[in-house]
């Protein structure tokens, strides 16, 4: 993908799309948003990270920072293998409009298990041989997962350093003991795996051959109960009983007098650097096998970030730290050849985060919500932005423009509606519009703007646990209008083919 080519897209996590089996998954409405989107006039499909969720369903506190998560596997192709049976929805269905995790994960996991079976009970030759071949290709990572996994489960997620010593300490003998132990459930987690990465795959194959990028979403940090901590403990700050000494976050601001403390361990980065970054260049080469480029969440964090001591309840206690900073980008590239990444600077920026998204070439990004507290000369204005951004209406953790324009102070509602000649019915389309229409590089918008949906549809609301990332849309929402009004925008400006406007001859 092009970064520095004019493009828009859209903002929708798998997770929101419609469908029948409780959230969205890789099944054939993925499909379908594709043809939305190109008919749309869009090239961009952002999506949120598709790794394992983590506690309060967070996509950004996963098990593994390789995996995918399993929440995403659709039914259909299994079914059509003949590995699982047609299925029986419980008797009262599923919410069509949010996520029930506690009913639908559950029951999406007896699903996998029944596939995994069938799989392994009446496979082709040709299926096993290409399940086979990809565990071996994936193995640097896939066996600590799987084997993370099967160990975890019948343990009722129990915390890794609470494993018995042996295993915990990933003794050799141990580790070898409970691969034949739990063979069976190994086995799952890599078929489970192994069906992600066929769908994701084949979704992305679709999504370019309708001309639309897909763009994926690295966190910066990993969880603490996680696969990649647990095979790897000596490239974190961890004590000798495996507890972090320090952890992640971000400290007390105007939003938050206590700060963030988010309680991710923090890397040793002078344990990853005498490893070449081989750990992170890993991982970028991983999200580039499912996606086209990827926003880096918390960019700032490899300038310098934010170590609160872990004894510390909250974040006032803390110090800034200085990140890997270029080398590590310098490496990953070295490895792998041009990196299409978008950085994540929001938050508390300084010159040398600004040094180090400029010097790896990197687009930032403009949030327009956040333009109208100040004057003329505020940053998140259009007429001040570079061409090397990404311009945002909002993010996931924004509020909708809808939603943003009912509770914003009067004073930023009155530069609103004169900045950008609208009001209250139709500031989502004019926010849409300055975005396309500023000399940003992409202009990417999140669904519910699109629609111009109000602050019941927010996606995240940050800070508060429960309640967040279970938003979905319905077909019906959608209609035919907003596809039409954003594809008129976006080649009004340059964004998508100048056919979509129907000028006269």
């Amino acid at each position: 993908m092009n970064l520095n080519q004019r493009s828009a897209g859209v903002l929708l996590h798998i997770t929101s799309l419609p469908g029948p089996h409780g959230m969205g998954d890789f099944g054939p409405d993925a499909f379908a948003f594709v043809d939305w989107l190109h008919g749309a006039g869009q090239s961009i499909w952002q999506l949120l990270p598709t790794t394992p969720i983590g506690p309060g369903d967070s996509p950004y506190q996963g098990v593994s920072a390789f995996a995918g998560s399993q929440w995403m596997v659709a039914f259909e192709p299994l079914i059509a293998k003949g590995w699982l049976a047609p299925l029986h929805l419980p008797t009262d269905g599923f919410d069509a409009q949010v996520v029930d995790y506690g009913r639908v994960l559950p029951w999406r996991e007896q699903q996998l298990r029944l596939a995994s079976a069938g799989f392994f009970a009446k496979a082709s030759a040709e299926d096993r041989a290409a399940f086979a071949a990809w565990c071996e290709a994936q193995k640097d990572w896939l066996d600590d997962y799987a084997l993370f996994m099967a160990i975890r489960s019948p343990l009722n997620g129990l915390p890794w350093w609470s494993w018995a010593p042996a295993l915990a300490r990933r003794e050799p003998e141990a580790l070898a003991a409970a691969r034949l132990s739990h063979a069976d459930e190994y086995r799952f987690w890599q078929f489970v795996q192994w069906a992600f990465d066929s769908q994701i795959g084949a979704l992305k194959a679709y999504a370019n051959g309708k001309g639309v990028s897909i763009m994926g979403d690295l966190p910066i940090f990993v969880a603490h109960d996680s696969a990649d901590c647990w095979s790897r403990p000596e490239l974190y700050h961890l004590d000798e009983n495996f507890q972090p000494t320090v952890v992640a976050g971000v400290p007390p601001d105007a939003m938050s007098q206590d700060g963030q403390r988010w309680g991710n361990p923090l890397y040793c980065w002078e344990a990853m650097a005498a490893d070449n970054y081989r750990w992170w260049t890993a991982r970028v080469k991983r999200a580039l096998s499912q996606a086209d480029v990827f926003r880096i969440d918390h960019f700032r964090g490899f300038a310098g970030y934010y170590e609160i001591p872990a004894s510390s309840p909250d974040a006032k206690q803390g110090q800034w730290v200085t990140g890997p900073g270029q080398a590590l980008f310098d490496a990953i590239a070295a490895a792998l050849g041009a990196l299409p990444i978008v950085a994540e600077d929001l938050g508390f920026i300084t010159p040398d985060v600004h040094e180090l998204r400029d010097g790896c070439g990197f687009p930032g990004m403009k949030i327009l919500q956040f333009g109208f507290g100040g004057d003329a000369t505020h940053e998140f204005l259009p007429h001040m932005w570079p061409r090397n951004c990404v311009a945002y209406t909002g993010t996931h953790d924004n509020d909708t423009v809808r939603g943003w324009w009912d509770k914003a102070a009067a004073h930023e509602r009155a530069y609103a509606g004169a900045y950008l000649a609208c009001g209250e019915q139709d500031v989502h389309w004019a926010m849409i519009r300055a975005c396309c229409n500023s000399v940003a590089n992409m202009a990417v918008f999140p669904l519910q703007d699109v629609l111009g949906l109000g602050a019941e549809h927010r996606m995240n609301v940050p800070g508060v646990l429960g309640g967040n990332w279970a938003w979905r849309f319905t077909w019906q929402m959608l209609g035919s209008e907003p596809a039409r009004v954003l594809g008129l925008i976006s080649a009004a400006s340059g964004r998508a083919p100048i056919g979509l406007l129907r000028l006269p001859a």
